[in-house]
């Protein structure tokens, strides 16, 4: 029994340590779930640092070797990449200074520019480099698994970054467009010195002075002001930007300069205009203007341009130069040379011409100085075609007006009696070609002309020339004097005409070419054909008024009353119809005109008093004495001395022309030949 209650005693401690172990079990079990409870967060926080943990253990599972070398490629990559980073923080560091105005110190802002040139510059040529070693630190960090792949990737897609913007040279990146900035403020000083000494020069008291060169119109001290933006700007690329500023200015200037001399007949075309009398005016203001012009404002740009642009080159200012000129207005002065070449042929254009080239040949030199330059090659063609134009035409013009006064004699003679306006014209003409304006001039032209055609001039070319049509115009009144039915209209004219050569020619360059003996020769016609000319007129009259069978009349008073009845009536119908009929012509000289009217008051005149004061109590008292002694000596004097006074506008001076545009009579010429002077 004893043994049977041991045996159930032991079984029974076995359950109550089994109980107080599972119970036991249970409180480690639940402890050990709160403790897993916990822990939870923690493995996700531990989880979450592995990848870092990782990297930063890394390097201490690579090669021993590559951790040994990577320090020194580290440091190599860095440098430069630190010296970058400096100059990139001096870069903003200019900013301030920059961003102000380059008036306050030029010198100084000119200075911090290039400051940043040089910082840029460095950073240009640096960037490069330290991206280069940066990329070669992060492939060796990658080959020898160094570093972190997540880290290296970062690394490249910012390395990648650097290198497109190097790449594209987009450098205005690397100071936020300071510089751009700063060159804009550059070139905006540098217009504001050109307008600010700018001035149009004044008019009013330099046309018509001798022409000089005037000075630089810019203080040195600007001129120095702008060379120094210059070699800014151009170290920058923007050399045609200063240029179409300066241009602009500049040409501005000239042409405000010249708006003052009313300069808008240059823009005249050929279809504005008739003839060349109608612009005659012009020509003379022309000639002085562009004078004015070359010498006192293109000369000054000449000098200016050279002031300023010298040191970049002479292309560069001889091109900065020629664009001024045309912009200022040059290339219009010429166009209007080539207008008037361009017009109807006219006598009067030669002279024209003439005056042209003489204007154009006094600014040879200057031309040939100021627009002798290749960038000045527009000018030069026109200016050439120009002078070709000029003394083609005045060669050709020239050339034909003996055919021209060869084929007036074809046309009828004045119905007045008058000078035709071929003679009255040409003798002055002549005189003009000879005279010391025009025949150097015209010489000269015909020198050139020849030598194109390579033919020689003869030394008497152009004297012997006019002496043709000076023979010419002798033929000419010649063939007309015949032309006349009327004798007495036709010793008028020739008196007219040969008292015009000799008083028109005597003392003038062309008289004395003629010489005393041919002028005392047409003086002597005028005195021969005057006399005729009263002798078949006027010189008729008195014979109306004889006293025949008066004076031994024997049949009473009233039969002599009627003899002096019937003579007076005719001589006051053959006066009338001879006044009537002189009435319409004339006499141009006045001087010949009152000599002419004298003449015939003495023949007419001293007869009719006398008569009138014999016989005239025999009509006066008759009912009709009106029809008879019609005029008083007083009257009848007057109405001859009133007689050949020329008409308005009938005769013109040296500039009268007809509207055909050539010589003639004052009769319309309907003809046309291909050698005629249109």
């Amino acid at each position: 029994m004893a043994s049977s209650s041991s045996v159930n005693n032991s079984r029974i401690e076995n359950l109550i340590a089994a109980s107080k172990s599972l119970r036991l079990s249970l409180e480690k079990s639940k402890a050990l779930g709160l403790a897993l409870e916990r822990a939870g967060p923690r493995f996700e926080e531990i989880n979450q640092r592995l990848p870092s943990l990782e990297a930063a253990v890394r390097p201490i599972r690579a090669d021993k070797e590559a951790l040994v070398a990577v320090g020194g490629h580290i440091n190599r990559a860095v440098g430069p990449a630190a010296a970058v980073l400096k100059v990139f923080d001096a870069v903003h560091g200019l900013e301030k200074s920059l961003l102000s105005d380059p008036r306050n110190d030029l010198p100084g802002y000119l200075s911090v520019l290039k400051r940043l040139e040089e910082a840029l510059r460095f950073l240009g040529d640096n960037c490069g480099l330290a991206i280069q070693w940066l990329e070669d630190i992060v492939e060796y960090l990658e080959d020898n698994a160094v570093a972190d792949n997540r880290y290296l990737s970062n690394l490249k897609k910012s390395l990648k970054n650097l290198r497109e913007l190097q790449n594209d040279e987009e450098r205005a990146r690397l100071d936020g467009g300071l510089l751009e900035a700063a060159l804009d403020k550059l070139e905006n000083e540098f217009r504001q010195l050109l307008i600010e000494h700018s001035v149009p020069l004044p008019m009013s008291s330099s046309i018509g002075e001798q022409a000089c060169i005037a000075p630089s119109p810019l203080p040195v001290t600007v001129i120095q002001k702008l060379q120094a933006i210059l070699g800014r700007l151009i170290a920058n690329n923007r050399l045609e930007k200063c240029i179409s500023i300066y241009v602009e200015v500049r040409s501005s200037n000239v042409r405000a300069s010249l708006q003052a001399l009313d300069l808008d007949y240059l823009e005249i075309s050929i279809s504005e205009f008739n003839d060349v009398q109608s612009i005659e005016g012009y020509i003379e203001k022309w000639g002085k203007h562009l004078e004015f012009a070359v010498k006192h404002l293109f000369e000054v740009e000449y000098k200016l341009c050279n002031d300023v642009f010298e040191r970049i080159g002479l292309d560069v200012w001889m091109g900065c130069f020629a664009k001024i000129a045309a912009q200022a207005g040059i290339l219009a002065f010429l166009q209007f040379g080539k207008t008037v070449t361009e017009s109807k042929k006219d006598p009067v254009k030669l002279l024209k011409l003439l005056d042209i080239f003489a204007s154009l040949n006094r600014l040879r030199l200057d031309f040939n100085r100021l627009f002798g330059g290749a960038a000045c090659i527009e000018i030069q063609n026109l200016t050439r075609d120009l002078i070709k134009r000029v003394i083609d035409g005045a060669a050709e013009i020239f050339g034909e007006l003996l055919v021209q006064v060869e084929l007036q004699r074809q046309t009828p003679p004045p119905q007045d009696g008058g000078v035709p306006r071929l003679v009255s014209i040409l003798t002055d003409y002549c005189n003009k070609l000879l005279g010391d304006n025009y025949k150097p001039v015209l010489t000269q032209v015909l020198v050139i002309h020849r030598s194109w055609k390579h033919k020689n001039f003869q030394e008497r070319l152009l004297i012997n020339e006019v002496l043709k049509i000076v023979k010419a115009i002798e033929i000419n009144l010649e063939t007309w004097m015949k032309a006349y039915e009327d004798t007495a209209l036709s010793s008028f004219f020739a008196m007219n005409n040969h008292w015009h050569l000799f008083k028109h020619l005597r003392g003038t360059k062309l008289g004395d070419l003629l010489g005393d003996s041919w002028l005392r020769e047409h003086e002597q016609y005028k005195d021969y054909y005057a006399a005729i000319f009263l002798k078949e007129s006027w010189g008729k009259l008195p014979s109306h008024l004889s006293r025949e069978g008066l004076i031994l009349f024997s049949g009473g008073r009233a039969t002599a009353r009627d003899l002096v009845k019937k003579r007076l009536k005719k001589f006051n119908e053959s006066f009338d119809e001879m006044y009537t009929k002189q009435s319409m012509w004339v006499v141009l000289e006045k001087d010949l005109r009152e000599k002419t009217c004298q003449l015939i008051v003495q023949a007419v005149v001293p007869v009719y008093r006398s008569y009138m004061q014999n016989y005239g109590p025999l009509v006066e008292q008759d009912s009709s004495s009106g029809k008879y002694a019609k005029y008083s000596v007083q009257t009848l004097e007057n109405m001859i001395m009133s007689l050949f006074q020329p008409k308005p506008g009938r005769y013109g001076s040296f500039k009268g022309r007809s509207p055909a545009g050539k010589f003639n009579n004052g009769v319309p010429d309907h003809r046309r030949t291909a050698s005629a002077v249109v």
